[in-house]
């Protein structure tokens, strides 16, 4: 193909410079207009008419043959071109284009680029295009909206009818359920994530597109009220889709413009921006972004009520006789079409215990899938005859009772009264919490969803299909007398959450009040608000207090007092953690809480101290362990001389085994001893470093493992009889599966060996970017240093937020006070960190060095 340029370079030149600047201009324009007046037809299809004016000139200017047709399709064919969208494009031919076709195509499509629009862009003949639509689900889409710019318009028109003659209605239906259905998939199927995507995210853009696509498609309308023309919805419906379709669509223009480019996310970034081109603004307890974003919610919240309602409908008008007659269940509701559906549109109007009968229905009657668009419409309209009378009916609060006593569907139906806002009708206090952010730097969901979260982690420790998970968990919670209750106490465990004040007290009042209201026994109502006033008690013990310690396991018991109260306590602690983020739970969590309710049960049952701790059991374990790898009676004598009853106090039998094979022939060491290996408890590695004690060992370990990029999740200090570290870190790099870690383990090893021989400068940690969250929801870091209860040592708390090399500035500041470290217990929630060290040295018995230390930590933390 010649490269013979089709304009003379000057006059291209001129013509990226003109529409380069025209767009520019014609840009702004639109912008100011819509600041002055924000309405969304006029800048979305004043960009479409503005760069349609741009592309018909230069297809003039190209002289393309009256053979070929310019197309807009997708969005901007539609005349839906938000600010920094990119422009999709077909060159439509009557045949395969020749040498010269083709050449003046592509300077065309370069010049378009060259001015300035990001444009996708396809080159077919009408058969390639038919083709392709038939294969992708995609292309069809997108050729359904196709606009003729320009060009040769009798080949467009029999394309356009040809495509249509082709398209069958009731698959591509199906094929945009199911792509629907991926696409929540890829968003956790929840629009309530902190940083949701405003086009693709449930609740989003798209799920009103895809309404829009399906109505093209069958020949509806393109408008809401041609759909409501077709009793497909209601005029209010209509009415409401288009004030969310408003409400998102001024969302993503304001996103464009505060951004400046294609950007869909909702950022913490953009957030408080956005709140204030709305005119949002703070308020005592929560800023500007924070009511912006329970709006975003709201709004997304309408947005799936409203697509699954014609979702429904279209499925009905698709498929009119795939099913047989309905099928009466009661005098109030029937089966249709595997639907449950209301004999009439008043049937909450007669009788309002019919609102909680449906869902209980739902759970007894596998059959049913769901419910019909009429039962869901006639829900929504009477969800506001759930008054103080309705909670007050006895046969009502019986209905929401037996709905959590239900062998299947309770977090499915729990979740389904969210959606459709019978829960917070029911209680007034869930109301408050519905779409409520959370920016403690570790919640990822708001506060409704993540309660929902730990309601299916407690549902799923009950089913035994799940037991292969977390198998200890399932049988306690299978043999826990009156499952139920634990769901309430999830229900109120963070129900109080933004009131101010302490959400576990204030959630425990609303938890009283909630039992003693639907008639549980005392000792049941005790439970609950037990488990709501302490749910956070034994996530704090675990992971900031000394396991080792019979002190801490002997307050811990006096807390739970028996193990009932233990057993549904650690139920609930590990489903908690579990249903704050992805990124909080890991392995090591739950071997902690574990090991505190091994403990706590065992002192609970009368054992003596060290049976409480384990400590015979671990060595005795510990000898099977090295018997079985084939190690000889008496050989970790040597070993086990020099160490106290502390080291098998913190240490598991597995760890104590693989310690004594890798050093048993080795007790003496001259140089350091370092082994790595992949956790056996979870992801991560597992590293030993033995060597004789040296100055700043800690921090010299801290800068190692931080320069090579990872996180220390866990570390135990301990220095032996005879004047050796022997210390233990679990090392965590998120993101990076096993096989990443299987491959670092010589090389980790190897180059600290080297290190710890060498005794060189100390390693800087590889510095690294704050988290979105972490920048712009800072975080006031808390240092606290006081004597434990023996007065030997000094506890240590840090809270902080994350961020790289944060543990290597306390190690280093520590060090420089000459402060012993012993144990180091490193909880990092998410974004958060909640760090507790066990330390000791001369100084901290002087208030005047314990400040100072604070004093600097504080300054070491701030960001």
């Amino acid at each position: 193909m010649s490269d013979t340029p089709i304009l003379d370079p000057e006059l291209t030149r001129e013509l990226i410079q003109r529409h380069k600047a025209h767009l520019r201009s014609g840009g702004e324009a639109l912008k100011a207009a819509y600041e002055a007046r924000p309405l969304t037809d006029p800048i979305l299809k004043g960009r479409s008419r503005l760069v349609d004016g741009v592309l018909l000139e230069l297809w003039k200017t190209f002289q393309l043959p009256p053979s070929a047709a310019l197309v807009a399709v997708g969005g901007y064919g539609r005349e839906e071109l938000y600010p920094c969208s990119d422009v999709d494009l077909l060159f439509l031919l009557e045949s395969p284009p020749d040498e010269a076709l083709s050449e003046k195509l592509t300077q065309l499509i370069g010049l378009i680029w060259d001015i300035g629009l990001d444009i996708g862009h396809s080159v077919r003949t009408a058969e390639e295009c038919l083709e392709e639509a038939g294969r992708d689900i995609t292309v069809m889409t997108n050729l359904l909206e196709a606009r003729l710019l320009g060009g040769n318009a009798p080949l467009f028109h029999r394309f356009t009818r040809e495509l249509r003659d082709q398209l069958h209605v009731a698959q591509f239906f199906k094929a945009k359920q199911l792509e629907q259905e991926q696409r929540y998939t890829r968003h956790n199927d929840t629009p309530y994530a902190l940083e949701p995507n405003c086009k693709e995210s449930p609740g989003g853009l798209r799920d009103l597109q895809i309404l829009g696509w399906i109505s093209r498609a069958a020949g509806f309308g393109t408008h809401w009220r041609d759909l409501a023309h077709h009793g497909l919805i209601t005029e209010d419906e209509a009415t409401e889709l288009r004030e969310q379709e408003r409400f998102l669509q001024h969302t993503r223009i304001r996103l464009h413009h505060i951004t400046r480019r294609r950007e869909d996310r909702l950022l913490f970034d953009h957030q408080e921006k956005l709140a204030k081109t709305f005119g949002y603004g703070a308020t005592e307890a929560r800023r500007a972004s924070e009511v912006f974003m329970q709006e975003y919610y709201r709004t997304a919240k309408k947005v799936t009520q409203l697509n699954t309602i014609l979702l429904l409908n279209f499925a009905a008008e698709f498929f009119p006789n795939r099913y047989p007659a309905a099928i009466v269940i009661n005098d109030r509701f029937q089966c249709v079409r595997e639907l449950l559906d209301v004999r009439d549109e008043q049937v909450f109007e007669r009788h309002p215990g019919a609102l909680l009968e449906c869902f209980l229905l739902l759970q007894q009657r596998s059959e049913l899938k769901g419910m019909t668009a009429r039962t869901l419409r006639a829900l929504w309209r009477g969800r506001k005859l759930i008054n103080a009378e309705f909670r007050h009916n006895p046969e009502n609060r019986a209905l929401f009772l037996r709905i959590l006593q239900q062998k299947r569907g309770v977090v499915h139906e729990m979740r389904r009264m969210n959606q459709y806002g019978i829960l917070s009708f029911y209680l007034p206090a869930w109301r408050r919490i519905v779409g409520q952010m959370q920016h403690d730097l570790f919640h990822v969901y708001t506060v409704d969803q993540h309660i929902l979260q730990v309601l299916r982690n407690v549902r799923r420790f009950m089913v035994a299909e799940h037991a292969h998970e977390y198998p200890l968990l399932t049988r306690l919670a299978t043999n826990f007398e009156k499952p139920w209750v634990l769901y309430i106490a999830a229900i109120f465990h963070d129900i109080a959450k933004g009131r101010g004040g302490d959400h576990s007290h204030l959630g425990m009042r609303d938890a009283r009040d909630f039992c003693e209201a639907h008639g549980l026994e005392e000792a049941d109502t005790a439970l609950v608000e037990w488990l709501v006033q302490n749910h956070l008690s034994m996530s704090n013990v675990a992971q900031k207090q000394d396991l080792s310690d019979l002190d801490v396991i002997r307050r811990f018991a006096g807390v739970v007092k028996d193990e009932r109260h233990l057993t549904a306590l650690y139920i609930l602690t590990h489903a908690d953690i579990r249903g704050t983020s992805p990124k909080v739970w890991n392995g090591w969590k739950g071997k902690l809480l574990e090991d505190l309710f091994f403990a706590t049960q065992r002192l609970l049952r009368g054992a003596t101290p060290q049976q409480a701790l384990g400590t015979p059991m671990r060595q005795d374990d510990a000898r099977n362990l090295l018997r079985f790898y084939g190690l000889r009676p008496g050989t970790e004598d040597g070993l086990w001389a020099q160490l106290d009853t502390v080291y098998f106090m913190r240490h598991d039998p597995e760890e104590i085994a693989w310690h004594a094979r890798m050093l048993y022939y080795r007790v003496e060491s001259l140089e350091p001893v370092v082994r790595a290996r992949l956790s056996h408890v979870g992801e991560g590695l597992q590293v030993m470093v033995y060597t004789q004690d040296q100055r700043d060992l800690f921090v010299r370990l801290c800068g190692f493992f931080g320069r090579m990029g990872f996180t220390i999740a866990d570390a135990k200090i301990h220095t032996t009889r005879h004047g050796y570290a022997l210390d233990s870190f679990v090392l965590l790099d998120p993101g990076n599966e096993d096989a990443h870690y299987r491959d670092i383990i010589n090389l980790l090893e190897h180059e600290l060996t080297e290190k710890l021989k060498q005794q060189g400068p100390i390693d800087q940690p590889a510095s690294g970017r704050l988290s979105r969250e972490v920048k712009h929801f800072p975080f006031v870091p808390e240092v606290s240093i006081r004597p434990d209860e023996r007065g030997q040592h000094y506890i240590m708390s840090v809270t902080a937020a994350d961020r790289p090399g944060l543990l290597f500035g306390i190690a280093k500041t520590l060090a420089q006070h000459g402060i012993n470290l012993h144990t180091a217990k490193i909880a990092t929630l998410g974004e958060r960190v909640e760090d507790t060290f066990l330390i000791s040295g001369p100084g901290l018995s002087q208030d005047a060095v314990i400040l100072k230390v604070e004093s600097e930590l504080l300054e070491q933390l701030a960001i």
